[in-house]
């Protein structure tokens, strides 16, 4: 009987999870909610994250082999230095602090399709990607992705490969981030040279080709997209090292808006993921545990990257320049009992700034605040009013809320009832996505959805309030002590130094009261049970999600 199970079953080293033993074939069915306008990132950015990415590969990548104590998996943010190993670069040394030398693997084929027909991937395809990107060589502008404060910010000195299988990249000065950045930046896709020179892009689906796991077979616009399995991919299973990736012949992605037609695909068995691959996660607690009780064969992860519930405020605007007004607002919400009533008690309220807890040293957790500061995020109704008649508001005032329309809105409309009961009356607005991103970029907005306490990389969530060119946060903020200690912590060259400056911008967040703090909440990611392998893992590198595809499997007897 031993056996039998070891010859049927597997146990996952990373989890203790018991699974049957992998096999090879099968289709996938998964569902996103929208597709983007291009397959090049150099032309449009949010495709690559949908589709590229299975496709196109990075020099690095997340270690799916890392034990789940000790990195989540979740979200879809950069990966630390230390959780990385190599994709199309196997191995890499830093020779000085200006110089880094990455190998490039051997025997890596582009896909066997024209013109790229099957070739040997080379250290001057990636050197010709890079260059492409940032704008450099002959190429007269850098791609969209590419803005300040991260990739496209660091001080490149040169790119160079220096022979068929060593690219190597120097820097005008030491930068702590770079590492990570160049194996697993967003955009840091290689793509085709052949492709480029003859097309000048990639803007049509067909002309896609790459080294990774799947090739693009099919895009119907807006309704559905196709990958095949690539036969001659290099990679084998960090986890099972005997077997070759991937495991499913195809993968079926298809393009669903309503969050009830998913439900019913999962209901139904015709989906067979719905996740953070693909923005289709469950936001809604209350349909997470309808669906468990109507279909409680459908495996749920729970997982938590940010607050998605915080709200920032346009200090730029009267009342909200005053200090004591951005006070009141939290001081009027009972975020204990929003919690318990709205997320059932799965939230977590405890306080804190950008920085999320899971990176202790870049933040100052809420127990070790100031009693004063503690105050002003706990509720306190009388105490809100009183601050608001100190600021020359005793009978309230006027405002609106822009809402993002990814999340329900019923959160902004629990916070304004609140704020009601200390005289703020919110009209609250869901503006088209385009629209949104608009207004908050030229902030025009007075409250709008925010996020904080973010479980990733602390320097690249420091943008947020950065006032020079940054990641478009949008943010309404310019404060020249916060400017001035996000400059000197991207170009620190030490961690420790770096940790102490994102700790001074975290908590001149937290003092200045720049956003409203409202509890993290649980999303869900959603499989059917024949899908093995699968642990609610949502990333495999920065942006990467659809990554993880290429490690699961499907047991066909239980489909």
């Amino acid at each position: 009987a031993g056996q039998v199970w070891a010859a049927k079953y597997v146990t996952d080293p990373t989890t203790g999870k018991v699974y049957s033993a992998p096999e090879w074939g099968g289709t996938l069915t998964f569902a996103v909610k929208s597709l983007g306008k291009a397959v090049d990132p150099y032309v449009f950015i949010g495709a690559h994250a949908i589709v590229s990415q299975l496709v196109n590969e990075k020099l690095g990548m997340l270690d799916w082999a890392l034990d789940r104590d000790l990195y989540p998996f979740s979200g879809g943010y950069l990966t630390p230095d230390w959780a990385l190993r190599g994709g199309l670069a196997e191995s890499w040394e830093q020779l000085d602090p200006l110089t880094y030398v990455f190998n490039i693997r051997k025997g890596v084929q582009w896909h066997n399709k024209a013109p790229m027909n099957g070739r040997e991937l080379t250290a001057k395809d990636v050197e010709y990607s890079f260059q492409r990107y940032l704008g450099r060589w002959d190429f007269a502008d850098a791609g969209p992705g590419v803005y300040v404060g991260d990739f496209g910010a660091l001080p490149w000195e040169s790119i160079q490969a220096t022979d068929k299988y060593t690219l190597e990249v120097k820097l005008k000065e030491p930068n702590l981030r770079a590492l990570g950045l160049i194996l697993d930046w967003y955009h840091a896709l290689v793509f085709p040279p052949e492709v480029i020179e003859e097309y000048g892009d990639i803007s049509d689906w067909r002309n896609l080709v790459g080294t990774g796991p799947y090739e693009l077979t099919d895009w119907v616009e807006g309704s559905s997209f196709e990958f095949t399995k690539n036969p001659n991919y290099w990679a084998y299973d960090e986890k099972y090292p005997e077997n070759r990736l991937p495991y499913i012949d195809k993968l079926e992605g298809l393009v669903i808006k309503e969050v009830a037609t998913r439900l019913a695909g999962l209901r139904s068995g015709k989906i067979d993921y719905v996740g953070h691959a693909g923005s289709t996660q469950l936001f809604e607690v209350n349909q997470a545990l309808s669906l468990q009780r109507t279909n409680p064969e459908l495996r749920l992860y729970p997982w938590s990257q940010r607050s998605d519930n915080s709200a920032g405020i346009n200090i730029t605007k009267p009342p909200f320049d005053d200090i004591r007004v951005r006070h009141a607002l939290q001081m009027a919400l009972d975020l204990e009992t929003m919690n318990d009533s709205y997320f059932k008690g799965l939230g977590d309220t405890i306080p804190r700034g950008i920085v999320g807890r899971k990176f202790p040293e870049f933040m100052t957790p809420f127990e070790e605040w100031s009693e004063e500061l503690k105050g002003y995020y706990t509720y306190d109704p009388e105490g809100a009013k009183k601050l608001l008649a100190e600021a020359g508001y005793p009978n309230g005032f006027k405002t609106s809320y822009m809402h993002f329309d990814r999340y329900s809105v019923s959160w902004p409309e629990f916070m304004a009832a609140y704020w009601r009961e200390i005289g703020i009356e919110v009209d609250i607005e869901t503006p088209a996505r385009a629209e949104f991103t608009a207004k908050k970029n030229a902030r025009d907005w007075e409250l709008v959805s925010a996020s904080s306490g973010i479980e990733a990389d602390p320097m690249w969530q420091m943008t947020i309030f950065y006032s020079g060119k940054s990641s478009a946060q949008g943010s309404a903020v310019v404060d020249a002590q916060y400017d001035a200690a996000y400059e000197a912590a991207f170009a620190a060259t030490a961690l420790e130094e770096q940790r102490r400056l994102i700790r001074q911008m975290d908590m001149r967040a937290i003092e200045q009261h720049w956003f409203i703090w409202g509890p993290t909440a649980p999303q869900f990611n959603v499989v059917q049970p024949w899908v093995m392998g699968y642990d609610g893992e949502g990333i495999l590198g920065g942006g990467t999600n659809l990554t993880i595809f290429k490690y699961l499997w499907i047991d066909t007897a239980m489909k």
